[in-house]
């Protein structure tokens, strides 16, 4: 009787600190996104300031389509939903499905990547790169600062289906993939913010 009691104190004990393990490494990765935060919040100031600086080049109404950036802003959104989904899936032990929704994701995020690529790849093409320009220096930096966050989610994501695929639903990789959530919904909301402020009220 006292073995069991003393088995059964002892699993508690080892289940209570992976749980404090976990809610510490999930409150430690808000504290890096509100660096991160910060970061981004400098950037938007700095583009906000050096916006009327073209030197005498393209403006901002000049340059953005926006039937192109809707169509990124989509594939955004859509792959955030997409991750909810995931989460949803890891809560109810669906390994199978968490791995889908993440490679759905994971092409979402990447078809995004490719159109932002592309549209720096044109607009240097025209003569327009971040050395032509303060306004668009300001805007390279901004925009490209985000797309290279969004490459390392689709890293990550690359690695937690790896994870997810050989090591199951573990304590271990479950907080992962909320880590990785909270990232990602980050990401959105920021690229919100750049779709209104650059290229929305740029356009206008």
């Amino acid at each position: 009787m006292a073995t069991d009691t003393l088995s059964n104190y002892d699993a508690h004990a080892h289940e209570h600190e992976h749980h404090d393990a976990a809610g510490t490494k999930v409150f430690g990765f808000w504290i890096y996104l509100m660096s991160d935060l910060v970061i981004f919040g400098s950037l938007f100031a700095a583009y906000a300031v050096l916006h009327g600086g073209t030197a005498g080049g393209p403006t901002s109404q000049e340059l953005f389509e926006l039937p192109f950036v809707l169509v990124e802003t989509f594939l955004l959104l859509l792959s955030s939903f997409t991750y909810g989904i995931a989460v949803l899936a890891m809560n109810a032990d669906k390994a199978g499905q968490v791995r889908a929704w993440l490679a759905i994701t994971f092409l979402l995020g990447a078809g995004f990547v490719g159109m932002e690529i592309y549209e720096f790849q044109h607009l240097i093409h025209e003569g327009y790169g971040p050395d032509r320009s303060a306004f668009l220096s300001s805007f390279f930096t901004l925009v490209g600062t985000h797309g290279l966050h969004v490459s390392f989610g689709l890293l990550w994501i690359l690695i937690m289906f790896i994870q997810v695929s050989t090591k199951g639903l573990t304590e271990v990789t479950r907080p992962r993939i909320m880590c990785l959530s909270l990232f990602w919904h980050f990401l959105d909301i920021v690229w919100i913010c750049v779709f209104t402020l650059v290229y929305l009220m740029g356009a206008l």
